[in-house]
């Protein structure tokens, strides 16, 4: 199964291809200045055939540039340079330029090429280009083919080249291995500020921006949410028989209980201590209750267990709909009431309670 981008794996590509787009701007700009002043040089120097061209490659720079500012389509723009700058590099190498220096200019191509592309695709293209450019040396009577090189420029620019390009290679290459190592220590850093290190879970700060996202949810639309907020019955005791390693334990072992329970869209946090915290989007009280009331008896089945110790674990655990509330402060405190309520009617059971047909009352 592929994995998935994160965020901030893709956060920082997308501010990456905001800076290449930016880049390929600025040196598609110097590419016209560079092209039309060359270009005039060889018209003055008596090649006007060579000056022709140069400002028709200009010209195909500034319509990708006017492409670019209707469209911001940043993958043709990327596209289209490189196919202009390859495609100028080909003439260069099989005209020779002026004297002969057109292959030259390829040196600028492979810092181009791997910072625009991939590695891989980088490669390919220049092996591609190394292919082309061994055809033109070696068959300077192909047609098109107007320049003829000695076989010592054949070695320096070959062996130039390849060293250049290895270069570029292992700077590109450690370039973006930094890059992933800064992008997966902030995405540590970033789950370290919103995880319970304890539990797994989430932790007080990050339920609550999910509660006001949730909430500012419920106001634009209207999708109603309930929470249920959860405590461990007589857990310092737990800790005081056992030890805290033993609190622990239990801690975890009902975090983990808690994620087999509820669905994918809800959001389980440590709301501090013993007390757990359950938003529950697209959810009426009374399918909260169900929900509590569920894990209420799955806890209440479970064997926990420390060092060959039972210990005693059992949860009580107060509901609310924000149907009931006007704010998220109210919505806590009325579920902190619920729970008070459950814990005073004899814990291990779920607040409100609800009346059945017969005259009886439940929790769900």
């Amino acid at each position: 199964m592929t994995q998935q981008p994160s965020p901030n794996h893709l956060a920082a590509s997308e501010r990456e291809d905001d800076q290449v787009a930016r880049l390929i701007t600025w040196l598609s700009a110097m590419a016209i200045a560079f092209l039309i002043g060359i270009g005039s040089k060889a018209w003055f120097a008596g090649h006007p055939g060579h000056a022709w061209v140069l400002w028709g490659f200009a010209a195909v720079v500034m319509a990708k540039m006017a492409h670019f500012a209707c469209t911001r389509n940043r993958t043709v723009q990327k596209a289209g340079l490189l196919l202009v700058v390859g495609s100028l590099f080909a003439y260069l190498i099989v005209s020779g330029g002026e004297s002969n220096t057109g292959p030259l200019w390829f040196y600028v191509f492979p810092p181009l090429l791997f910072y625009l592309t991939s590695l891989k695709t980088g490669t390919a293209v220049l092996l591609f280009c190394y292919l082309m450019a061994v055809i033109v040396f070696q068959f300077p009577a192909m047609p098109f083919v107007t320049a003829e090189y000695s076989t010592d420029f054949k070695i320096r620019f070959f062996a130039t080249l390849s060293f250049e390009s290895i270069l570029c290679f292992t700077l590109e290459a450690s370039r973006l291995k930094a890059r992933n190592e800064l992008v997966a220590l902030a995405e540590s850093h970033e789950r370290a500020a919103k995880t319970d290190e304890l539990t797994g879970l989430a932790n007080r700060r990050e339920m609550h921006n999910r509660l006001m996202a949730e909430f500012s949810r419920y106001q634009r639309a209207g999708h109603h949410f309930s929470i249920a907020l959860i405590d461990l019955d007589l857990f310092k005791g737990i800790n005081d028989r056992f030890g805290h390693d033993a609190g622990d334990q239990v801690l975890r072992e009902f975090a983990a209980t808690v994620q087999t329970i509820i669905r994918q869209t809800d959001v389980a946090a440590r709301w501090g201590g013993e007390e757990f915290l359950l938003l529950l989007p697209d959810t009426s009280l009374l399918q909260a209750l169900t929900l509590a009331e569920r894990l209420r008896s799955e806890v209440a089945a479970m064997r926990f267990r420390f060092r060959g110790a039972d210990l005693p674990v059992t949860i009580s655990a107060g509901v609310c709909s924000i149907a009931k509330a006007t704010s998220i402060d109210e919505l806590l405190k009325q579920a902190d009431v619920q729970l008070y309520s459950a814990k005073a009617a004899g814990r291990n059971r779920i607040a409100p309670r609800v009346r059945t047909q017969n005259g009886t009352t439940a929790s769900a």
